[in-house]
């Protein structure tokens, strides 16, 4: 077979946009106060990321070795969540850039210049229903997906999109599944009502925002936007971490060596986004006998002092939580 000179790049520019770069980004949670906080950079606007380095035995040792030296956050529990790497996804020289993503659990530490802790619901407040249905999804987020619905000339079309809609954000509470987030975030991008949306077509990348609804989404939808597609890495982490709570005892991670009852159940509602039933999720965590009695109790609390509790060590290490469900305050 023939090979054709010109196929091959000559300049610098074309040489960085032929290569890939691989990155590693973090999605650092924690829980603190009764409130779910991932760890970010740049204004607020970006997730940890680095660069993998050829001296990396493993993707997973590089991610630990940036973001313990640039964040000095040590990490615990670390999964594998995805790997982004669309077409489009360059840098500012048109290198193409592929980003693996992790979930890392830890405990929030002090912030910096460089890092700050930030509530999740700060770029996903329709996601929070621990008081029930939030105000914005009545009185901006649906009325605007309506419309986009309704721009939709072709009949058939036109339906496929209510579906999607009423599957994705439900028609009531009882229909609510938290653990849609990246679902309902690429719904809302598609439908031009998130600022990265309005963002991206402004720069010609992704055809025009949809008709009808692109002079509403900077100015009314909520959630603070973040740069590049580093929203999306969030959604998906939120997404895995939700459904992951279910199953397995991950948010043991997240709590301290010692701990109330109530301590535990506002960590499952901070990252299920749901308020839960005391006395059922009482009755769920002794069914499964996840914790034990410390015989201590706490001290310098208002109130009455609480029972202190800890994991148990064979829980912690071996034990899965098969098929349990979180019990829903309805």
């Amino acid at each position: 077979m023939a090979i054709n000179p010109s196929s091959f790049p000559d300049s610098p520019a074309d040489i960085a946009a032929a290569s890939v770069q691989t990155e590693l980004v973090a999605v650092l949670v924690a829980v603190s106060g009764g409130q779910p906080r991932v760890l970010t950079r740049g204004r607020l606007e970006l997730l940890p990321a680095g660069p993998f380095q050829s001296g990396h035995r493993s993707l997973q040792a590089g991610l630990r070795a940036w973001v313990e030296t640039q964040t000095h956050h040590p990490l615990g529990y670390v999964e594998q969540l995805y790997t982004f790497a669309d077409g489009d996804r360059a840098n500012w020289q048109g290198q193409r850039i592929i980003s693996v993503s992790y979930l890392g659990l830890t405990r929030e530490g002090q912030g910096s210049e460089a890092v700050q802790w930030q509530d999740w619901y700060r770029y996903f407040p329709w996601e929070d229903w621990r008081a029930g249905c939030p105000a914005m999804l009545q009185e901006y987020i649906l009325p605007a997906l309506q419309q986009w619905c309704a721009a939709q000339p072709d009949a058939a079309l036109r339906r496929r999109r209510r579906q999607r809609v009423d599957f994705t954000f439900g028609p009531d509470e009882a229909s609510w599944n938290e653990e849609l987030v990246l679902q309902r975030y690429e719904l809302l991008f598609e439908a031009g009502l998130v600022q990265e949306a309005a963002r991206r077509a402004q720069a010609g990348q992704g055809g025009a925002v949809a008709a009808g609804v692109s002079a509403l989404a900077p100015a009314v939808m909520p959630g603070a936007a973040m740069q590049h597609d580093h929203r999306r890495i969030l959604a998906t982490a939120m997404a895995r971490l939700r459904a992951k709570i279910r199953y397995r005892p991950v948010v043991f991670e997240l709590m301290p060596p010692e701990f109330t009852l109530l301590q535990l159940q506002q960590t499952f509602e901070a990252v299920a986004g749901r308020s839960l039933h005391k006395q059922n999720f009482r009755r769920l965590i002794a069914q499964q006998s996840l914790v034990e009695d410390t015989g201590r109790m706490t001290r310098g609390a208002a109130g009455r002092p609480a029972k202190l509790f800890q994991f148990r060590g064979d829980v912690v290490l071996e034990r899965a939580i098969s098929g349990s469900k979180l019990p829903l305050s309805r």
